[in-house]
């Protein structure tokens, strides 16, 4: 009978009954959904710059660390290439080597093999390259390494050989690369006439690895690459165009940002190129690894807490103002854990952060990067004395304590791919304030009243990305927190929101499946 609520038709039994039915069909379906996805077994090979946890200067690091541990679910076996750096062949050098390299662009390299934390690890040892004080892109003293040219091409051509089948017993059945620093290898594999499918994914369109073309021949180039159809740029060559013209499939880290980079606004000089490849650009959010970044479990708090115990998070606060020589205090605590550039938006962060410490907040700065302005937070706290600290660097066990005691977190980019901060930050109940971009703006959803009484929200947006708009942010947040009811329920929410990584590697599994597939039927 029409209006009739069915569950009332039904006796208890037979209700329960068909909610485990249909339980169980979903279960199925999800299942024979990720049977379908891929030819299992499937075999991937990773090439990347940084993996954690053994060498981290971003969310780049947090990304190829924790994606293959989520695609094994999909019956995807991942094997990464990372440099020798000196923190990685400590431990890759207890273990007898995979295979010699005669001549990568003219050095010799040993390939070594380290599993850690559930990550298979494929360790490019050429020492004259990787083996030197500094991080994986600058020196001692903070200046790009002179070779970095040389050191990612050689990166790239070992991953371009290993693919092709250079490795006795072991092929992938697909690459995947991240950013310029690997993004060479599809432009080897073709110069070689390997067919093997290449997946490009950009974490940051705004390095390109851009250098003279006298280099080609160094980096065993022909000619024609120096052509707009390859790797030309502005009379330059640019590895990463180099990947975006070679790859197959190319994943940036959020549907925002892959509509936004089309433009010539977000697109950094390669829009044009972009625009040429739109039918194989997708955006596919990032996620988080629930293991590291949980606040009930997590090493580094000296408090653990979850929603449950969520008032733990005080005695953390407590430590961290503490440890920061931050005066005691009710008000809010703020921080930003970033690199310090213009980019980030740090720079109107050092302008309008007196707004804070008018409402009785503190406010805790990690990071590095621009000098500049740098000095320029270091000056705003100097002339908050006790409101305000700024730590230069970053360290991994004071992350995630400024996450654990922390209220809010302020992300003022400019321009985000995906931003991985607010995503941690909302495990531990801080609540973000970031700027409408990229994927920051799908991530957050704003306090505005509908979303308040709709007990959605997870932070503050705001737009334009000016200091003006970000001071109205940190009103926003401040009056907020004075309603404590207001600021439980926020933060509830926010620690609610799922950014696991299950969704994101159903997709990356999915374009693994296709790109695999219509080679085998191509080759068949």
């Amino acid at each position: 009978m029409a209006g009739v609520d069915l569950t009332l038709a039904l006796s208890r039994a037979q209700f329960i009954q068909r909610v485990r039915e249909a339980y169980y069909r979903e279960e199925d379906e999800v299942a024979n959904r990720r049977r379908a996805v891929t030819r299992v077994p499937l075999h991937v090979l990773a090439v990347t710059s940084e993996i954690y946890p053994l060498v981290k200067t971003g969310g780049l690091a947090d990304v190829t660390g924790a994606l293959p541990k989520a695609l094994a679910t999909f019956g995807i076996e991942t094997h990464t290439l990372i440099p020798g750096y000196p923190s990685i062949l400590a431990l890759a050098r207890l273990h007898p080597p995979l295979m010699e390299f005669d001549d990568l662009l003219g050095e010799k390299a040993t390939l070594r093999h380290l599993e850690i934390d559930g990550i298979s690890l494929f360790v490019l040892d050429a020492p004259d390259l990787y083996d030197r004080p500094g991080g994986p892109y600058v020196d001692e003293n903070g200046y790009d390494h002179h070779d970095n040219w040389k050191r990612f091409a050689v990166l790239s051509l070992a991953g371009a050989e290993i693919a092709a089948g250079a490795l006795p017993g072991w092929r992938p059945d697909l690459v995947h690369t991240h950013d310029w620093q690997s993004a060479l290898t599809s432009v080897y594999l073709r110069q070689m006439g390997s067919p093997v499918p290449v997946v490009l994914t950009i974490h940051n369109l705004a390095f390109q690895g851009q250098y003279s073309s006298d280099l080609l021949p160094l980096i065993g180039l022909p000619p024609e690459v120096f052509s707009v159809d390859s790797m030309e740029y502005f009379g330059d060559i640019s590895y990463l165009k180099g990947g975006l013209m070679t790859a197959d499939h190319i994943t940036v880290v959020s549907p925002t940002y892959a509509r936004e980079i089309l433009s010539p606004t977000f697109g950094m000089g390669l829009d044009g190129v972009l625009n040429t490849r739109i039918d194989r650009l997708q955006g596919i959010v990032n996620g988080i690894d629930n293991e590291v970044w949980n606040p009930s479990t997590d090493p580094y708090l000296p408090f653990r807490f979850d929603m449950k115990t969520l008032r733990n998070k005080k005695n953390n606060k407590a430590l961290l103002l503490e440890r920061f020589n931050l005066q005691p205090g009710d008000g809010p605590l703020f921080s930003a854990v970033t690199r310090v550039t213009w980019q980030k938006g740090m720079d109107m962060l050092a302008e309008v952060a007196d707004e804070i410490f008018y409402r009785g907040g503190r406010l805790i700065v990690l990071g590095q990067g621009d000098h500049a302005i740098e000095n320029a937070l270091k000056e705003t706290a100097a002339r908050f004395p006790g409101k305000m600290a700024v730590s230069v660097g970053y360290n991994e066990p004071t992350a995630h304590l400024i996450h654990g005691g922390s209220d809010s977190i302020i992300q003022p980019s400019r321009f985000e791919p995906c931003g991985l901060t607010q995503l941690y930050a909302m495990r531990y109940g801080c609540v973000p304030v970031v700027s409408r971009t990229g994927g920051l703006s799908e991530t957050i959803i704003d306090a505005n009243d509908a979303a308040l009484s709709a007990r959605a929200a997870t932070g503050f947006q705001f737009h334009p990305v000016r200091p003006e708009g970000l001071r109205q942010a940190l009103r926003r947040a401040a009056d907020a927190y004075e309603d404590k009811r207001k600021w439980a329920r926020l933060q509830l929410q926010a620690m609610r929101a799922d950014y696991s990584w299950d969704r994101s590697a159903e997709s990356y599994a999915e374009v693994y499946g296709r790109l695999t597939e219509q080679r085998f039927q191509a080759t068949h």
